[in-house]
């Protein structure tokens, strides 16, 4: 698996270089170089209020008989967020390192592995109602547009994945022992043994209606955040871009980015669906691409500081254990 994340990274980083290149390198650097620094702050200062939206998304399907704890959620987010979007690894690794981090402050690791697990389906199940709406819109500007088929049946599919992803949790069927052990046996010890407990913790968590639907609601409000986000990196470029078209193009690129999975960073799929997508709303290749790599900027401008954060905080421990 770790060679075929190489071989698609590579692959990846291959395409976004050609598009540029196609594009025109200078035209994207110049619709680059307009974005100053306070437009670059807005955009920072943007992506920290979703940390906190989808940190409190977490925070909002915990457990009831935890102490409630939304601050260290978002830290914890914060975290998976930045390790998906800097470090060379899959969406999973993101997953286990936003656990790892809540675990570090208290957080027990049945706890943090099955809440990680449910937050991750409710998000995925949010991110298909905000694929609808990107659909609905493109169908509307659109409807011609040969990509709407594929996407429709993209989005069956999605549901139908969401839902048999829930079963497989509550049922606790061997493959899903196999996936625990897999993603908590690196940091938790012997998962085997302890499946049993993390299995009470997903049947707690998921017999709580209410908290699950909270938190699907949330992750909603996190998602149209993200196309509030397109919307104001469109604009620092100067794109006179309308809002419904900025979310329409994020949702859909949330959808092409959620079928990669796999390859680390979404390089060469980010910048392939901007240019491609954007193309569709009336927005010139290689602005999207200038949006692609403002993003790109926007997340190794915040991650790293916080990945140095979470690695300081991780050897403090282990050195106050080897003491």
């Amino acid at each position: 698996m770790r060679k075929v994340s190489v071989s698609l990274a590579v692959i990846g980083l291959i395409i976004s270089l050609a598009l540029i290149g196609w594009f025109g390198f200078g035209k994207v650097i110049e619709a680059i170089s307009r974005v100053g620094w306070a437009e670059f702050g807005v955009i920072l200062g943007w992506q920290i209020v979703l940390f906190v939206i989808l940190g409190l998304a977490w925070d909002a399907i915990m457990p009831s008989r935890n102490n409630h704890q939304p601050l260290l959620l978002i830290w914890g987010r914060m975290v998976r967020d930045c390790a998906t979007n800097c470090l060379p690894f899959s969406q999973v690794g993101g997953f286990v390192f936003g656990a790892r981090a809540v675990t570090l402050h208290g957080l027990t690791w049945s706890t943090a592995t099955a809440s990680t697990v449910v937050d991750v389906t409710a998000e995925f199940l949010a991110e298909i109602a905000f694929t609808g709406i990107g659909l609905a819109i493109l169908i509307a500007r659109a409807p011609q547009s040969e990509v709407v088929i594929p996407l429709e049946v993209g989005l069956a599919l999605a549901v139908l994945a969401g839902f048999f992803f829930i079963w497989l949790q509550q049922g606790a069927t061997p493959m899903f022992a196999r996936i625990s052990r897999r993603i908590a046996g690196r940091w938790f010890g012997k998962a085997e043994d302890r499946l049993q407990v993390l299995q009470a913790e997903l049947s707690q968590i998921y017999g709580q209606t209410r908290r699950l639907l909270l938190g699907f609601a949330v992750h909603l409000i996190g998602w149209l955040g993200t196309g509030v986000a397109g919307f104001i990196a469109y604009r620092a470029l100067g794109i006179p871009i309308q809002f419904d078209d900025a979310l329409a193009i994020e949702a859909l690129l949330a959808a092409i980015a959620a079928l990669s999975f796999l390859v680390p960073l979404n390089v060469g799929v980010q910048e392939a669906g901007y240019a491609g997508l954007g193309t569709i709303f009336g927005i010139p290749p290689e602005m999207s691409l200038a949006v692609s790599l403002l993003r790109r900027a926007r997340d190794v401008s915040i991650g790293v500081p916080i990945l140095l954060i979470w690695q300081f905080v991780e050897v403090r421990r282990l050195r106050e254990k080897a003491g």
